[in-house]
């Protein structure tokens, strides 16, 4: 029987986002995946789109599809969710690998990653990519999951939800991989640090590689979590 590898997706992103990377990943692994609250398709509540309650929705359904610890890979804030409900349930857990994650929030970091969170701007600036966000969360309002983003952020970076002594105490396997041209989640070395508080953690740096998956090697990227999660498995 293959380990199960259970894949997160980023904000405003969805499971169709991760499909190339299951492709590789399903001859290794019996791959699972869901949408968080508020995306492709779902509802779009502000009590529900925020990162305590993805980390919930990540346990709950481990809780309904796994009796034994699975192996979890979050993109950006899907890595996030995933250290957080591994934070709560460790033993829920064989593995963690996160890309691009986002792990040092603050007000200011999260009025950084806000400045482009706005409907209006991204029609006139980035058609194309608010044309793909229509499709991906219809029937709900690509402009309202833009919002509820923005919220999130400001949330989180008021009162972050995994706080600095959190990641020393987390007894999980993690890998964190950070793009070196990842001018979203690493800004400065603040990430980076707190990484290697982690018990079992290891920080690597990827060549070349931006935030947007999209432009992500996807063939190194299913090697690497490959090779981690069978190293723990």
């Amino acid at each position: 029987m293959k380990p199960t590898i259970l894949l997160l997706h980023g904000a405003m992103g969805s499971p169709a986002t991760l499909e190339p990377l299951a492709e590789l990943l399903a001859a290794d692994f019996d791959v699972k995946t869901f949408a968080f609250a508020g995306h492709g398709g779902r509802g779009v509540s502000l009590a529900t789109f925020t990162l305590p309650h993805f980390a919930e929705e990540v346990l709950s359904f481990l809780k309904a599809h796994e009796t034994a610890p699975a192996h979890v890979f979050g993109y950006s804030m899907g890595g996030y969710a995933a250290l957080l409900a591994a934070h709560q349930e460790p033993a829920r857990f064989a593995s963690i690998t996160t890309l691009g994650t986002k792990l040092d929030w603050s007000p200011e970091s999260a009025t950084a990653e806000t400045r482009f969170l706005d409907p209006e701007k991204m029609q006139a600036k980035v058609p194309a990519f608010v044309e793909q966000l229509r499709q991906r969360h219809a029937p709900a309002d690509w402009a309202a999951v833009v919002r509820a983003t923005a919220s999130m952020m400001v949330v989180a970076g008021a009162a972050p939800p995994l706080a600095a002594a959190d990641f020393a105490t987390l007894q999980v396997p993690v890998q964190v991989l950070m793009g070196d041209g990842d001018l979203t989640a690493e800004r400065g070395d603040a990430s980076r640090i707190l990484a290697e508080q982690l018990p079992q953690g290891h920080y690597t740096v990827l060549p070349n590689t931006p935030h947007p998956i999209e432009r992500v090697d996807i063939t190194d990227l299913a090697s690497r979590i490959r090779a981690f999660a069978l190293h723990h498995a």
